[in-house]
């Protein structure tokens, strides 16, 4: 039982020896990790930031798209209906071309 208390004493002893460490090393540990979490935390604000820049980016490209689309969309009516202008004043033209082919016909015969 001696021996058993002594032991315990002994180890008593250095575990109080190592709880008197010099705490400056991990008082430095600490104060670097809080500057490379500072340092992330910036980064993912700068990178968040751009994020919403791009985010605001796509969302004109896409109205501008829209809205060009739209554009497209009523020229292609208006060249539709040049076309079926068009399409009625070929057939008028042809129609008064035969009526002179028929009427010089008429005359020559004559």
């Amino acid at each position: 039982m001696n021996k058993f208390l002594k032991v315990g004493a002994a180890a008593l002893c250095v575990v109080f020896a190592a709880g008197c460490t010099d705490l400056k090393p991990l008082q430095a540990q600490i104060d670097d990790l809080k500057t490379q979490v500072s340092a992330v935390s910036a980064g993912v604000s700068k990178a968040q930031a751009s994020a919403d820049a791009a985010k605001a980016a796509a969302d004109s490209a896409a109205r501008a798209a829209q809205a060009a689309a739209s554009a497209a969309q009523a020229a292609q009516s208006r060249a539709d209906a040049a076309m079926a202008a068009a399409q009625a004043n070929k057939e008028c033209c042809d129609a008064t071309n035969e009526k002179i082919d028929r009427m010089f016909k008429k005359s020559v015969q004559k």
